[in-house]
């Protein structure tokens, strides 16, 4: 059984800023590949930050520099900052991890989900 527990979600205005966490259980899952996806209403899921096995971080384009993805062993606990939030960033955003290899921001990769924490940026 693996349990991702997401928080942080929130509504902010433009410009703004936001830090999502997400409680990984068991602990050990820390080691593979664990990152964020995020849903639209009408769109489909899009990765857009992991941190790799090998701890090297990955973003796709619409969010970097923007976003920061880190994570703490100790606590177990994966964090994405996200800074200057746009309209567009709002999103249904969602906590994986994955002990499988494969391409990060391929959704289909990934055999453990969180239920979802709910970022909505007004402009």
């Amino acid at each position: 059984q693996v349990d991702l527990v997401e928080s942080g979600g929130d509504s902010v205005q433009a410009g703004g800023s936001l830090r999502l966490s997400c409680k990984v259980s068991p602990g050990t899952y820390m080691r593979y590949c664990v990152g964020w996806f995020r849903q639209a209403p009408g769109k489909e899921r899009e990765g857009i930050a992991a941190i790799n096995s090998d701890g090297r971080p990955d973003y796709a384009e619409s969010v970097k520099v923007r976003f920061t993805v880190s994570k703490d062993i100790a606590t177990n606990t994966l964090t994405l900052q996200m800074d200057n939030l746009k309209a567009e960033d709002t999103a249904m955003y969602y906590c994986v991890a994955d002990a499988n290899g494969g391409t990060w921001s391929q959704a289909e990769r990934y055999q453990f989900w969180g239920q979802g924490t709910q970022v909505t940026v007004s402009s």
